[in-house]
């Protein structure tokens, strides 16, 4: 799951990168309104977790900026503003959801996760396809009931392919939710994980459309 945050203080910033990843995410941290500006129009993500004081303008002016382009992208703010007004404003401007500083970070990640479910339609925590069921919350897989272990990144493929399990998705998408603007990635990463996933939850579950990606396969 790919997450902008938008956050100018350092500190936060670089804890929230560190422990967005270790909760199974792939963040991207901005400083400023001009580079959540560039992030955006470079790439897409699933959220965008936004600071509403920044130092060259308002968070609610991107997120205005965010639904008069036709987006509807969640998005989460994060404030130091804890009066009800405030909170107001943020979800009248189209926010989806509101933390006040400071927070838990297990309760941010649990509010993504949230987010994510609501876009995608579904209620249930975990996600189920065939005889694969995995639990992003904490990154656990069985297969046909039983446990089995797997690296952070090879979760983060399989659960980007069981969101949309008939749709293929390219090598590049499979890349870009895995990995960061300043991270170095091997040419062949998506098919080593891709390789391991199979080793793990059979060889037939994971089907590559050539050309195209990859997507789920039912048994």
């Amino acid at each position: 799951m790919r997450i902008l945050v938008v956050e100018d203080d350092d500190i936060l910033r670089d804890g929230l990168e560190v422990g967005l990843r270790i909760a199974g995410f792939s963040a991207e941290t901005v400083a400023s309104l001009a580079d959540a500006r560039a992030g955006l129009a470079a790439g897409r993500f699933d959220v965008i977790v936004l600071d509403l004081m920044l130092p060259d303008g308002s968070g609610l002016d991107l997120l205005d900026e965010i639904r008069r382009s036709g987006s509807d992208d969640p998005v989460l703010l994060l404030t130091a503003r804890d009066k009800v007004e405030d909170r107001i404003a943020g979800l009248d401007h189209g926010a989806d959801d509101y933390l006040v500083k400071p927070f838990d970070l297990d309760e941010l990640a649990a509010r993504l996760r949230a987010l994510v479910r609501r876009v995608n339609g579904r209620a249930q925590a975990y996600l189920v396809w065939d005889h694969i069921q995995i639990v992003p919350a904490t990154m656990e897989l069985s297969v046909s009931g039983t446990p089995v272990s797997v690296s952070r990144r090879e979760f983060a493929v399989l659960q980007s392919l069981m969101e949309s399990p008939t749709v293929i998705q390219s090598k590049r998408a499979l890349e870009e939710k895995l990995y960061g603007w300043q991270e170095e990635i091997e040419s062949n990463a998506i098919e080593v994980h891709i390789h391991h996933l199979r080793q793990k939850v059979g060889r037939d579950a994971i089907e590559t459309v050539r050309g195209l990606g990859y997507r789920m396969r039912k048994a």
